[in-house]
């Protein structure tokens, strides 16, 4: 039999309440326990356990985002492509509040994260914008400071794209090179709490998933290289010729 709070729950968010759906979470805490909110949150639907966790990040703490478990994070935080945030920046404030409350389990999570279906797609969006970057520390093992974090997928090439499939292609071909390789940079030097700390935790704790995640990095802009040829072949076709009507008529 379902906890009371979580029909209560679903009720406040679905008007509009995040702030009293998450207050009467942390009631359960408050009166019976961290642990018996835990076993309530097994019973609240990954939907609005995500529309909760989302109205948290590093600055304002939640007991939900506290406590809340590996399993239970991934089963919700996959469903974050349906807010179509095309920047995720509220992501990944959302992740590293929860990733980072305790920088021993940050693998715990994104683990997690990575053996659910849907779960590479979350990753890719976690970094957003700073998928050129990303791709610079999968290749080089090193962060670079040159990088322009203004220039998102949409904007680049087709022959930078098609340049970036190539280098991951070669990376990926060359004796797991990503997977493999030793830390050229220690984790203390990247504790930013941030994407930086995820990518070093995800390729030199993670090597599997990490790699799993530069492969739909890599879908992605050959996915985007298609639209854009696609776009090109459009724009290139010769208008179609006007009918004799069609003369006459403008006549």
């Amino acid at each position: 039999m379902k906890h009371p709070v979580v029909l209560k729950t679903s009720q406040l968010i679905l008007a509009g309440d995040l702030k009293g759906a998450e207050m009467a979470l942390a009631n359960i805490a408050d009166t019976e326990g961290d642990d018996a909110l835990v076993e309530v949150l097994d019973q609240v639907a990954p939907k609005d356990l995500l529309a909760v966790m989302r109205g948290f990040d590093g600055s304002r703490q939640s007991v939900v985002n506290m406590v809340v478990t590996p399993d239970q994070f991934a089963r919700a935080v996959v469903l974050e492509a349906r807010y179509r945030d095309h920047t995720h920046a509220a992501l990944r404030g959302m992740m590293n509040a929860i990733i980072y409350r305790d920088e021993d389990m940050a693998a715990e999570y994104l683990e997690a994260i990575g053996e659910i279906e849907g779960g590479y797609e979350v990753l890719v969006n976690y970094f957003g914008e700073r998928d050129d970057e990303l791709l610079a520390f999968a290749m080089s093992g090193e962060f670079f400071e040159d990088f322009n974090a203004e220039r998102g997928l949409e904007s680049r090439s087709i022959s930078w794209l098609n340049e970036k499939i190539d280098e991951i292609d070669e990376a990926l071909h060359e004796g797991n090179s990503i997977a493999n390789s030793r830390p050229r940079v220690a984790r203390s030097d990247v504790s930013d709490r941030d994407w930086m700390e995820t990518a070093w935790v995800l390729r030199y704790e993670l090597s599997d998933i990490f790699e799993q995640v530069v492969i739909t990095l890599r879908d992605r802009l050959m996915h985007r290289v298609e639209a854009l040829e696609e776009g090109e072949a459009q724009d290139a076709k010769p208008a179609p010729a006007a009918s004799s009507e069609d003369e006459e008529s403008a006549l």
